[in-house]
């Protein structure tokens, strides 16, 4: 659900400092809605954002050292707070809230330009969306909207025509073929 516009290797070559992983950053949204009232009502849920930065990042696009990674034991961290999710059901939103539990704060913040997200739309009424301001490096569709789905019902949103030519299923001939 992404298509890369500029040199991969510049977003590979962007420099962690003393970071785990980075990714572009938002500080603009109320996180608190990815979260339970149950996990706000327990004072030791509630503490984990304590002197942490409330911004949020797409799991879609990042960063990760990966010796670093392994060397802290990351892996373990976000299955310690999908198993307390398990018992006790403390966010909501898939895959973003045990990464904000485990890294909020400590994001080695990356340009937007590799995130241009959600142009699957909104997900609450499944509006099309434009681009940010500003150059891109990365397209991405986050959200419930998929380009080959929209394509396909034929009602694209305006930039799912940028997804077109990588369609495999089109009708025009593949650019795998030999003619």
């Amino acid at each position: 659900n992404l298509i890369v516009v500029d040199d991969v290797a510049k977003l590979w070559s962007i420099d962690l400092h003393a970071r785990v992983l980075g990714a572009p950053e938002y500080c603009h949204a109320n996180f608190t809605n990815y979260f339970t009232h149950r996990f706000w009502s327990t004072p030791a849920y509630a503490a984990s954002f304590k002197g942490r930065a409330a911004c949020y990042f797409n799991t879609g696009v990042m960063v990760i050292d990966l010796w670093k990674w392994r060397e802290g034991r990351y892996t373990e961290k976000l299955e310690t707070w999908m198993r307390i999710q398990k018992r006790n059901r403390i966010y909501e939103l898939g895959s973003l809230p045990p990464f904000l539990l485990v890294f909020a704060g400590d994001v080695e913040r990356v340009a937007h330009r590799w995130n241009q997200h959600g142009l699957g739309g909104d997900n609450l009424e499944g509006l099309c969306r434009d681009l940010h301001p500003g150059p891109v490096s990365l397209l991405h569709w986050s959200g419930k909207g998929k380009p080959w789905l929209r394509i396909d019902s034929k009602k694209p949103c305006p930039l799912d025509g940028l997804w077109a030519p990588y369609d495999l299923f089109r009708q025009s001939p593949s650019i795998f073929s030999d003619s």
